[in-house]
């Protein structure tokens, strides 16, 4: 039976996720892989990508949002599972009769983890997180004391159970940088404050991406790796995906709707931003700003079409855009397949093209492909 073509697609290749966990355990011999899932899997979706990571020797998984926790428990995760950013009135009762992890950054956090365990009577599975330096979530050096003291409280009356001390590195993903080994001198002290009090953490962890890749005196006990997993270099200073022996997952590709010649002069898209030199040829690929194709990307990004990279003529759409065929175009024909972004084993342009073109991360383009554009799965027998 012939498959309609989809007017846009994102082919997920669980087999390279698979081999990118592998890959990224073999950096972490010793340490146990979280293999992180938030934002749906960074765009690639969250049940699947959990299924192939943990097919590979990942250990533990990691959201961001309860929501996405209790998701992956209602299909069918039971096994180790941290997330990380509460907000107060949070669904910490159903959190903890999951049995997952919740991260506590100060003492309002740790007030509403035992109530919940209280009013569920089940004891909380916390990991404390540190503010070494990130400034972002993290219970401070100065209030690391008090937390720990009253944690230690929770644990004697069986509401708390201890299980990670963890934090986060600001810049792991600049090679050198003074940040990274002052924050994990400051992370070591405070492990061992902790300790040294009385906590019996399961897991200590600081290691991200950038550090999984790149700093193994960061593995300690766990390491916790998001956009590497999905085969996207942590940042350009640390090399390509391929230098770092990883592939990506994703390949987001259109069906070309139209394909029509037009004369010298000729405006294309709104503002008319881009105007033709010469007589050409133009096509238009059925993808926009609703299905995440950065605006600020008009004029620059690339794609391939018609075995050539072409750049984004004029503005992106909310729905589509259009590409300069040029004087080859007239032999290209509505249905062709246009190659936003892939691993590059076609000629296709890879998301780090993309964000260069675009003035952002990686990270971004792969995360904001939109919920309209199907994503179709291979490879996803590990046996196969």
């Amino acid at each position: 039976m012939t498959q309609t073509p989809m007017r846009v697609r994102a082919e997920i290749d669980l087999a390279a996720l698979r081999a990118n966990v592998r890959a990224l355990r073999a950096r972490a011999p010793h340490a146990q892989l979280m293999a992180v899932v938030k934002s749906d899997a960074y765009g690639h979706g969250a049940v699947p990508c959990a299924r192939a990571a943990l097919d590979a020797g990942a250990t533990w998984l990691g959201t961001a949002t309860p929501q996405e926790a209790l998701a992956l428990r209602a299909a069918g995760f039971d096994g180790p599972l941290l997330c990380w950013l509460w907000t107060p009135g949070g669904p910490w009762g159903a959190a903890v009769e999951a049995g997952i992890d919740v991260a506590v950054s100060g003492m309002w956090a740790l007030t509403e983890a035992v109530d919940a365990a209280r009013a569920v009577g089940r004891t909380a599975r916390v990991q404390l997180k540190a503010d070494t330096g990130l400034g972002r979530n993290g219970c401070q050096p100065a209030d690391w004391p008090e937390l720990v003291r009253h944690a230690l409280a929770a644990e004697a009356e069986g509401t708390v159970r201890v299980t990670g001390l963890w934090s986060h590195f600001a810049c792991a993903d600049e090679p050198g940088h003074p940040s990274i080994a002052a924050q994990l001198a400051l992370f070591q002290e405070m492990v061992a404050y902790a300790e040294k009090e009385g906590l019996t953490p399961e897991v200590r962890h600081i290691a991200n991406s950038p550090a999984t890749l790149t700093l193994p005196e960061t593995h300690l006990d766990l390491v916790r790796t998001g956009i590497a997993m999905y085969g996207v270099s942590p940042s350009p200073e640390l090399g390509t995906s391929a230098d770092l022996g990883l592939r990506p997952v994703m390949t987001l590709a259109a069906s070309v709707a139209l394909v029509k010649q037009v004369p010298t002069g000729h405006g294309v898209s709104y503002g008319h931003h881009y105007v033709t030199d010469r007589a050409t040829t133009l096509a238009l690929i059925p993808a926009g700003y609703a299905d995440g194709i950065p605006r600020h990307a008009s004029g620059t990004a690339p794609v391939l079409v018609g075995g050539k990279w072409r750049r984004i003529a004029g503005r992106v759409a909310m729905d589509q855009f259009v590409v300069d065929l040029g004087a080859d175009g007239d032999t290209l024909e509505a249905g062709a397949e246009a190659l936003l972004f892939g691993p590059g084993d076609r000629g296709e342009p890879t998301a780090e093209d993309w964000a260069r073109a675009a003035d952002t991360i990686a990270y971004e383009i792969v995360t904001r492909i939109g919920s309209r554009v199907p994503r179709v799965y291979v490879h996803e027998d590990p046996d196969s």
